[in-house]
């Protein structure tokens, strides 16, 4: 049976055409700063951000962890959302890497942050206290319903930090979902910050890699931080061509995935042993629980609707998951809803 797989959209296979441009990929030791695929990749992404440099890195969190600790002393104080992936799921590189404090600042519903809790949130000058010295955004925001978070809020936090001495990452592992939601660029949602990652293996399609972008100087530091933990690689362009095929045509089909998250939600919210938890997806994120009065856990239905050929994210007793993406099609979304509906009945 061929599962139709909504856990995340980084289960994508990498399409024909990155299959191509890998077998076909030129290379060298990226070491040496001799692969030319690599290189390429590179400059693709700062250009694209908007940024003077980049620098490719095996994942999200190797990108989050390079960003951060090329700003940031030990002892430092960094800012994160207390439902950021970089405080939650990241396993505490930061704090156990880099000996840097966390604060967190609550998320609001929608993954922003309440500018004057920000704003009371920095250290003053005070031997007692750890120095302030970072805040980190994301966007789109994973435990907030895949929401966007819109140019004038990043900019808000931005000027307030560079006011204040502070710098900005942007966690941007879904950058380009944020991008197509809003109908804007990644360079517009990134020029206001100091660095930004994107992922290229989340509803892209490549099959491993990140790109860190900033200024020439941060990306000098983020490489040696990436050496330090160990993320020097050799023939890299054989990973980096698929990422350039997908920074080249994946990113505007994004559309596509937000409207299927649509129509998902839509046929699943008439199920009456469902809830739809945020209304209408905001990219490709459908968050969704069981209804009060069901007797299974989202742990069993899951398993039923694995059966069926279907599989979810569990993310709570009772709560589910489902991201779309690039091999996620118009059947596939009628299978799901359908599935749901007769495993509940079961």
């Amino acid at each position: 049976m061929d599962l139709i797989d909504l856990r995340s959209d980084t289960v994508t296979r990498p399409t024909p055409a990155m299959r191509e441009a890998m077998a076909r990929a030129e290379v060298g030791d990226d070491v040496y700063g001799e692969d030319p695929t690599v290189n390429r990749l590179e400059a693709l992404a700062a250009s694209i951000a908007g940024k003077q440099a980049g620098l490719f890195v095996a994942s999200g969190t190797m990108g989050n962890l390079v960003s951060i600790l090329a700003q940031c002393q030990r002892g430092d104080e960094v800012m994160v959302g207390h439902l950021s992936h970089t405080f939650l799921y990241e396993a505490g590189g930061s704090s156990i890497l880099g000996g840097l404090h966390s604060r967190q600042i609550r998320n609001l519903p929608d993954g922003s942050f309440d500018l004057d809790e920000v704003r009371d949130s920095i250290r003053p000058a005070d031997a007692h206290f750890p120095i302030s010295r970072l805040i980190s955004l994301e966007n789109t925001h994973n435990r907030c319903a895949g929401r966007s978070q819109s140019v004038e809020f990043i900019e808000r936090v931005s000027n307030l930090a560079h006011e204040r001495g502070l710098l900005v990452h942007l966690d941007g592992a879904r950058l380009f979902n944020a991008a197509v939601a809003q109908g804007v660029s990644a360079g517009t949602l990134a020029a206001p910050v100091d660095s930004v990652t994107f992922c290229l293996s989340k509803g892209l399609c490549a099959p491993v890699g990140s790109l860190v972008c900033g200024s020439a100087d941060f990306v000098k530091q983020a490489h040696r931080i990436r050496k330090m933990v160990g993320g020097g690689m050799r023939q890299a362009g054989v990973i980096a061509a698929a990422g350039i095929v997908a920074l080249e045509t994946m990113t505007t089909r994004l559309s596509e995935d937000h409207a299927r998250a649509r129509a998902l939600a839509d046929g699943l919210s008439r199920n009456p042993g469902l809830k739809l938890e945020t209304g209408a997806p905001a990219t490709n994120m459908v968050y969704l629980s069981l209804a009060e009065d069901g007797v299974h856990s989202a742990a069993q239905i899951s398993e039923q609707l694995r059966s069926l050929g279907v599989l979810v994210g569990v993310v709570g007793e009772r709560r589910f998951r489902l991201v779309t993406h690039y091999w996620i099609d118009d059947g596939a979304v009628t299978k799901v809803i359908a599935a749901f509906e007769e495993a509940l009945i079961q």
